[in-house]
C-alpha cells in the first residue's frame, strides 16, 4: 500500500497523464503516425500502447487500471478518453470503456446517473 505522500504523487502523475491524452484525443485528427505515437507515449505510464489496449481482455485492462492505483474518477476519465478514441472508425473501444463504466457502477457501491447515462450511450453506440 502506498503512503499518503506517495499516493499524492502517483494520483497528480495519473491526472497529468489523463489530461494529457484527453487534449491529444478531443482534439480532431487524421490519427497519423505522429498523432498515434503521442498516444502510445501517455499510454505507457498505464503499461499500455494503442495495439495492447486493442489486444487487451476487458477484465484484465479493468485489472491493470488497479494496479496502476486509478480511482474510480481517473477510472472513468480513462473510459471517456476510450470513448473519444471510438469516435474515428480507426479505433473501437467501445466494449473496454462500457465495461469500466459498469464496474465502476457496480464496484463502487454509489450509484451515479453520470455513469448510468454512459453506460446507456456507450451501448447504443456500440449497436
Amino acid at each position: 500500500m502506498l503512503n499518503k505522500g506517495l499516493r499524492d504523487e502517483e494520483s497528480i502523475r495519473i491526472e497529468n497523464t489523463l489530461r494529457t491524452l484527453h487534449a491529444l484525443i478531443f482534439v480532431p485528427k487524421f490519427w497519423n503516425a505522429e498523432d498515434t505515437s503521442l498516444i502510445d507515449e501517455q499510454l505507457k505510464s498505464f503499461g499500455l500502447s494503442l495495439q495492447r489496449t486493442i489486444e487487451i481482455p476487458e477484465d484484465e485492462l479493468i485489472i491493470l487500471l488497479q494496479r496502476c492505483h486509478l480511482d474510480w474518477n481517473q477510472q472513468e476519465q480513462f473510459a471517456d478518453i476510450l470513448v473519444g478514441l471510438s469516435q474515428e472508425s480507426q479505433f473501437n473501444f467501445l466494449g473496454k470503456a462500457l465495461a469500466i463504466y459498469q464496474y465502476i457502477q457496480k464496484e463502487s457501491k454509489v450509484f451515479s446517473f453520470g455513469i448510468n447515462t454512459k453506460i446507456a450511450s456507450a451501448k447504443a453506440k456500440k449497436q
